[in-house]
Formats: structure tokens, C-alpha cells, sequence
């Protein structure tokens, strides 16, 4: 039997695709049967754990009544107790036969439209207390909108000899400074801002090389090229195409930015954090619910390349004994607002109440 059906219907995997990889792994781990269902060439086929039962619909738009219908026939066959969906494309495609008595649970990532797309299930978690009001806002019952954040893993660093490798492979010599930056290259996250302030540092901190790694894809990709071609800093700046697992990368930073203009929650902010590295960020309405500005990362401020280079040269002067201890809080913010554990038991309260109250 399932316990819960999880449905995505992205291309790609980035955050809430990551997220999902993880919620429906640790549930599996709690003795609770979580199912995906996700697109048949989406790379969550391989990506997830094998222990996690899939199922294939092609969910080729918001539109699809093929899709739709599928996913009715299967939650007819397996009648789950939940189903879960993520993002636009999933939650409007399912509609929940009559008879199946499972319960929609709408889960967003962001501040997206609601009608016409959300309304219809029965429950909505937002990862942020600012989202949470939003929904609520847009006329969704308050009881039955409940804010669970986010978590990721802590996973062991990775071996210094395959360090050594990665180096070699991008051309970074040792000593090098190294800023990281990741995500979808669109105007909400910011790389213009962040190609912006790179190009207003030094080429050298305290004798170190500075370099710039980003990690992504998107719209926006020849633009950002570009434009650091016209600043005179492509020969600075790697850029690794969109990576489905990060950890690596993040490994061989010393530093990480969020050059967001907007981000709900900032689900690279707590992979950072989970790699020990001391974090800049943006103050988008996600972030600074995470940072407390000097505490666990230093907050730049909004479409501001200036502010957003004084600060990382703030941080990159402060030296070694402050990236530590910034990473250090940030690492303590992780474990002990966004674990594993909290998290999970948040779902498995949440399913648990919604099932006795709708019932």
C-alpha cells in the first residue's frame, strides 16, 4: 500500500526537486510508503532512491487531460491516503476522483497564482511564514495551511584527492579564491547583479586569484556570457552547466552567494550551510527569514551590484576566522531548524491531522 503519492512534473531537477528526492527517501526511512510520480524522461528516474516506487506520466502541460486522467486511473488503483503535488503543472493536474478518499496536499515553493491552479486541494504547505500568509491572503483556510520548511542532508566532505581532480579539470590553480553561485538562469535569481559585482573586485585577495564558479542553465544563459565577456571576467569565471548533485562544487568553494531578487525560501542557502561554507545572500524574502546578518551570513542588499560587492569584499577581508565562524552558525541554523527529523515528523503530523479532520 502507499502512504503517500508525491507528483512533480519538471523537466529538471532543482530545489523542490531535490526537496522531494529527499522528503519521500526519509519517509520511506520512517516506515512510511512514499510513491513518486514523476515524468518518464525526467532525470528524478534515476536520480531517485531505488527503494522509492515510481510511476510515469508524461504531464506535458498545465492541459494535458491525458495526464489528468491518468493520474486519476492510478490514484483510483492505489487510492493513497495522500497525495502530495509540487509546483503548478502537478497540482492542476490532479484532480481527485471522488471516490478515492485521499487528500490533496498542495505543496509551494513560491508566490505563485492561486486560482485556477491551487484552490482545489485540500491542504497547502508553504516553507516560509511570509508564503504562509500569502496563501492565507488569497482566501485559503487557514487551518488548513501549515508552514513546514525545508531540509537537505549533511553529507561527508568530499576526499581531497578528488578535490585535486575537480581543480585540474576547471584550471584552478590551489591558492585560488573561490565564490560559488548556483541555480536557473532567469531574471528572479539575480546573476546580473551577482556577474555585476564580481567584475567591481580585485582579481586578487592578499596575493590569492579570485574566481567565480556558477552552476546552472536557463533563459538567460548567452546573455549572462555576455555579459561578463563585455565586463572583462569571462577568463574569471567557470561555468560548470546546471548540476543535479552540487556537493562537490560546493566542497571546493570558499564562499557562497545569493545574488536573489526574489527566492521564497532559498534551498541553496541550507545546501551551503550543509557544506560548511559561509554565506551571502540577497534580501529576498526567503533569505532573510534564514540570516540573521552577521550571525550566520551577511545579507546584501536587493538588485544592488554595489552593496553586493562591498559586502563579499567585507567577508573576503574578515578573513579565515570569520568565514569559519559564519560558516560554523550557519551549519548550527541547519541542524537545528531545518533537520531531517523536524522536518519529517512536521509531514507526518500534518498527514496524520488532515486525515482525522477530513475524514
Amino acid at each position: 500500500m502507499i502512504d503517500s503519492l508525491h507528483i512533480i512534473g519538471s523537466r529538471q531537477i532543482g530545489g523542490a526537486e531535490r526537496f522531494l528526492m529527499r522528503l519521500t527517501g526519509a519517509l520511506n526511512e520512517q516506515n512510511h510508503r512514499a510513491a513518486a510520480m514523476i515524468r518518464p524522461n525526467s532525470p528524478l528516474r534515476n536520480a531517485l532512491n531505488h527503494n522509492i516506487q515510481q510511476a510515469h506520466v508524461p504531464m506535458r502541460n498545465g492541459w494535458d487531460i491525458f495526464s489528468l486522467r491518468a493520474i486519476q486511473r492510478f490514484i483510483r488503483r492505489e487510492r493513497p491516503p495522500i497525495v502530495q503535488t509540487y509546483m503548478g503543472r502537478a497540482t492542476r493536474l490532479t484532480r481527485l476522483p471522488m471516490e478515492s478518499g485521499s487528500i490533496h496536499v498542495a505543496r509551494l515553493g513560491g508566490y505563485y497564482k492561486i486560482k485556477g491552479y491551487y484552490e482545489h486541494a485540500h491542504a497547502w504547505v508553504g516553507n516560509t511564514t511570509g508564503l504562509c500568509d500569502y496563501l492565507i491572503s488569497n482566501g485559503l483556510p487557514e487551518d488548513r495551511v501549515y508552514c513546514i520548511g525545508n531540509f537537505v542532508e549533511i553529507e561527508q566532505p568530499t576526499p581531497a584527492e578528488e578535490l585535486d581532480r575537480l581543480r585540474k579539470k576547471l584550471s584552478i590553480p590551489r591558492q585560488t579564491l573561490i565564490l560559488f553561485s548556483m541555480g536557473r538562469f532567469n531574471h528572479q535569481k539575480g546573476f546580473e547583479d551577482l556577474i555585476e559585482a564580481f567584475a567591481q573586485l580585485p582579481t586578487e585577495i592578499n596575493g590569492r586569484p579570485l574566481l567565480l564558479m556558477i552552476a546552472g542553465d536557463g533563459p538567460l544563459q548567452h546573455k549572462l556570457h555576455g555579459l561578463a565577456r563585455n565586463l572583462g571576467i569571462r577568463q574569471n569565471i567557470r561555468w560548470l552547466g546546471w548540476q543535479d548533485r552540487p556537493g562537490i562544487y560546493l566542497d571546493l568553494a570558499d564562499i557562497f552567494i545569493c545574488s536573489s531578487r526574489h527566492e521564497t525560501l532559498g534551498n541553496v542557502i541550507l545546501e551551503a550551510w550543509a557544506h560548511n561554507l559561509p554565506v551571502i545572500s540577497t534580501t529576498a524574502p526567503g533569505p532573510v527569514e534564514l540570516i540573521k546578518n552577521g550571525q550566520n551570513g551577511l545579507l546584501a542588499g536587493l538588485r544592488d551590484p554595489v552593496d553586493l560587492a562591498s559586502t563579499t569584499r567585507d567577508l573576503l577581508d574578515g578573513g579565515v576566522e570569520l568565514w569559519n565562524r559564519l560558516a560554523k552558525s550557519g551549519l548550527e541554523t541547519l541542524k537545528s531548524e531545518h533537520s531531517r527529523e523536524a522536518i519529517v515528523d512536521k509531514y507526518l503530523q500534518m498527514y496524520d491531522e488532515l486525515q482525522k479532520k477530513l475524514n
